[in-house]
């Protein structure tokens, strides 16, 4: 605990003397407590179509509405207000991000590494499926996915994480390749230990550093497919605005002036997907031995 501890604050000293990264850290922690507290936050909730008033629908920001609020960001066609929309949607987008990122980091972790611990047949097998499946876009594989199994968060998690893991597992079969000939495996195997306790106790913690560099920018990709399959109307249902459902809603106003509808979610979409991938190149800067002085 107290090397742990130690790693920590040396990692957490080395991070700091970097301003960028730390403004990026901040940026996405305050993301997050907005999107956590947004029903305390928004003034109103726009998953509730009983309290949209289509008269409120398109109108510019500053717009008092029939609700007797303000609507600082204007409204959407559906007379939502677009501040709320926004936070909920940003709700929406970490939530499918962090989730499908987890998912697919604990399923490419735990294949990549059994993969090299294996080795033989197996291993080639895994491998020439994962290289196959790394030859098509990621967003095609999602666009299918999600096309076949329908809209729905559920659904829509199964698509980003089957379009994702793949990343995992080759880093994490790079990695557990590297250790798999290390002396405390070859050690562990001369005990004799179980494949399974070796793999999670010893080769995998070892592979770490490179897929928590991956877990980073898979995440910032997740939230940027989500939006995108969203934005094509395979992602949620329209009752659950998500960032890139608000962006599709408004594409057809652009033209006609109303360019708040689609700006704002998409100012808001890309300073997310920004401040996470600061933070994730910095962490890989930091866990890169070969960058280290």
């Amino acid at each position: 605990m107290t090397l742990l501890n130690s790693r920590s604050l040396q990692f957490w000293s080395e991070f700091k003397r970097h301003p960028v990264p730390v403004i990026a850290a901040l940026v996405v922690l305050i993301i997050i407590l907005l999107a956590v507290f947004a029903p305390l936050i928004a003034p109103q909730d726009p998953y509730d179509l009983s309290s949209l008033v289509l008269r409120d629908g398109r109108r510019a920001p500053g717009y008092i509405g029939q609700g007797g609020y303000t609507h600082i960001l204007g409204t959407d066609g559906q007379g939502r207000d677009l501040f709320s929309a926004i936070l909920y949607g940003l709700r929406i987008s970490l939530e499918m991000g962090l989730l499908a990122g987890a998912i697919a980091f604990a399923i490419g972790a735990l294949v990549g590494s059994t993969a090299a611990y294996v080795g033989g047949r197996f291993e080639a097998f895994i491998m020439r499926v994962i290289d196959l499946q790394l030859s098509f876009p990621a967003i095609l594989l999602a666009f299918v996915v999600a096309a076949l199994l329908g809209q729905g968060k559920s659904q829509l998690i199964i698509a980003l994480v089957f379009s994702q893991y793949a990343y995992f597992v080759r880093t994490a079969h790079g990695a557990a390749s590297a250790e798999r000939h290390k002396d405390y495996v070859e050690a562990a195997l001369s005990v004799p230990m179980s494949g399974w306790f070796i793999v999670t106790r010893h080769i995998l913690p070892n592979a770490m550093p490179p897929l928590i560099v991956v877990a980073t920018v898979q995440v910032a990709s997740a939230i940027s497919l989500e939006a995108t399959l969203s934005f094509l109307g395979v992602g949620l249902p329209p009752t659950e605005p998500s960032l890139g459902m608000l962006i599709s809603n408004g594409f057809q106003y652009l033209l006609s002036g109303r360019y708040w509808i689609s700006i704002y979610p998409g100012i808001a979409l890309i300073i997310l997907i920004m401040a996470i991938n600061l933070v994730g190149d910095q962490i890989r800067d930091q866990l890169n031995p070969r960058l280290n002085k």
